[in-house]
């Protein structure tokens, strides 16, 4: 069973229905007992970083989701479910869950156009969530903030958009894609397919 959380500010659907097309059980979900007892989590989200994080807090999410890390759930963060787990972003000036190290900051205004939305391709390092993906993988991207991440390590994937911009991560029982997995064709059901499959 994958668990998709639902905290009011999530593609929810179209996640939903690629890990059903590829033949997984799910549930979405905004029970707190549900989501920490499942064995797999996923956090997917579009719209803006500051109302996220109060649709977290209201509903306890937020404490919840910093104890997954420890509790080795493997754990999938998608575009604004990427951003939520880093320290601080610079579209609201809020705070993040700080589960990872690293600030969303504008993409730079050098003539292309803001948000980035349609295909890009990636380039990818040696990582569980992209094993299989060929280096300059086309993925969906939808957004206008990006990860600049602490810790270089746990970034498995980035794009050149204005700037190198750090689009994956993995670290430990937690990953998380900047693109639209379940928008992203044969590429993207194969990424979620690796997370389902993934064991820590």
């Amino acid at each position: 069973m994958i668990t998709i959380i639902d905290y009011g500010a999530g593609n929810l659907r179209s996640v939903e229905k690629a890990m059903q097309f590829l033949g997984y059980e799910t549930e979405v979900t905004d029970d707190l007992k549900k989501i920490e007892n499942a064995k797999k989590l996923i956090l997917p989200g579009v719209g803006a970083f500051g109302e996220a994080m109060d649709k977290l807090k209201k509903r306890g999410l937020d404490t919840l989701l910093k104890e997954i890390k420890d509790k080795q759930t493997p754990f999938l963060g998608i575009c604004l479910g990427l951003q939520l787990l880093f320290d601080y972003s610079e579209e609201s000036n809020v705070e993040g869950l700080g589960i990872l190290k690293g600030n969303i900051v504008k993409i730079p205004n050098v003539g292309l156009k803001i948000p980035q939305i349609g295909w890009n391709s990636i380039d990818i390092k040696d990582c569980r969530l992209l094993k299989g993906i060929h280096d300059k993988s086309y993925v969906y991207f939808v957004h206008s903030y990006y990860l600049d991440a602490l810790d270089k390590s746990i970034v498995c994937a980035t794009v050149e958009y204005g700037a190198t911009l750090d689009i994956a991560v993995e670290s430990g029982n937690i990953f998380a894609t900047q693109f639209h997995p379940e928008k992203s064709g044969d590429i993207g059901l194969s990424i979620l397919k690796n997370f389902a499959e993934v064991s820590i």
